[in-house]
């Protein structure tokens, strides 16, 4: 009889962990799903086991493996905004390096056949992307120019160096990913969360940006968790420590993701540039070539960006339809 699947996703109750829980639940209904966060959530399914662990203590992490003795790890768990990463990058490479590395460790003693889904991040490639003509590949250099992407590319390389001493792991780059459900911290969130402002008539016909010709490689978070459960599907058919990126290969502008949630709105919408919202040292353009996961993974991008804004423009007026205060 085959051992029934027991997959323990960290940062189960974030945006993106509540999209891989509902993914796998999808595609896995008799797995026994685990989520490890800070804190509990009121409003995760009912089958998913909820787990406290603090990713700067490294016994919390050893515990919750330990007790769930998991086939599969979906690792999501980071300090994951950039601005708050650089306001406190100690708490960054605690919970992003050393968290990951006491996660690894756990594995590698509890549960030494399960695979590691570990989620790195595009913005490790940093610098490269000024340099490097097209869609970058994985074999680009990680040249991480922040505190969020340098942690995440230490992550990333520890990951690699712990695959050749018996980790079973996969490692994802993936590159900008909004949808329904996105904190308003992130550009297409917060620009979604103001339209819906407006339309509700709860904020004036104006809507702040930073720097609007910024071009990246957009895509919807639920391709995005397709990829986690294809990693834990292909874990016997590719390398310990593989890398893939997660990425559509096309370059948006900010301007033209913009362009696209206004003309879901028939409100008639000024834009003002506020240059608190304009970071130092942008990266002009990121872009990635993820061939090597539709070549062994067989994934692909799918759903088209206009139909991701749609979904999460209407996430924001449903959320702020139901609020009496403005919701964040």
């Amino acid at each position: 009889m085959a051992e029934r699947e027991r997959i323990l996703v960290t940062g189960g109750n974030g945006f993106v962990g509540r999209v891989v829980l509902a993914t796998l639940r999808q595609a896995k209904p008799d797995a026994l799903l685990y989520s490890a966060s800070r804190s509990k959530a009121s409003d995760l399914a009912p089958d998913v086991t909820q787990l406290s662990v603090d990713f700067e203590i490294a016994d919390d992490i050893e515990h919750v493996v330990q007790s769930t003795q998991p086939t599969a790890v979906v690792h999501l768990a980071a300090v994951a905004e950039p601005a708050r990463a650089r306001v406190v990058p100690q708490l960054a490479w605690s919970v992003n390096v050393f968290g990951t590395m006491h996660l690894a460790e756990a594995v590698l003693k509890h549960s030494p056949d399960a695979i590691l889904v570990y989620v790195g991040s595009s913005e490790a490639y940093g610098a490269s992307f000024n340099r490097v003509q097209g869609p970058v590949g994985e074999d680009v250099a990680l040249q991480p120019m922040g505190a969020y992407a340098t942690t995440k590319a230490a992550a990333d390389m520890l990951i690699g160096q712990l695959a050749y001493d018996g980790l079973r792991a996969v490692r994802f780059r993936p590159f900008t990913h909004t949808g329904p459900g996105q904190l308003q911290n992130y550009v297409a969130s917060g620009f979604a969360r103001q339209i819906a402002l407006i339309e509700a008539g709860r904020q004036p016909p104006v809507l702040t940006v930073g720097n609007l010709d910024a071009e990246r490689d957009f895509l919807d978070v639920r391709d995005i968790a397709r990829a986690y459960l294809a990693g834990i599907e292909h874990a016997d058919t590719i390398e310990r420590g593989d890398v893939f990126n997660l990425a559509t290969g096309q370059a948006t502008s900010v301007r033209d993701l913009l362009g696209l949630l206004l003309a879901a709105t028939r409100e008639k919408i000024e834009i003002q540039v506020d240059p608190l919202r304009l970071r130092l040292h942008e990266i002009d353009r990121a872009c990635g070539n993820a061939a090597r996961a539709k070549a062994m993974l067989g994934w692909t991008a799918e759903i088209p960006l206009a139909q991701t804004l749609t979904d999460l423009l209407d996430c924001w007026r449903r959320r702020i339809a139901a609020s009496t205060v403005h919701p964040t």
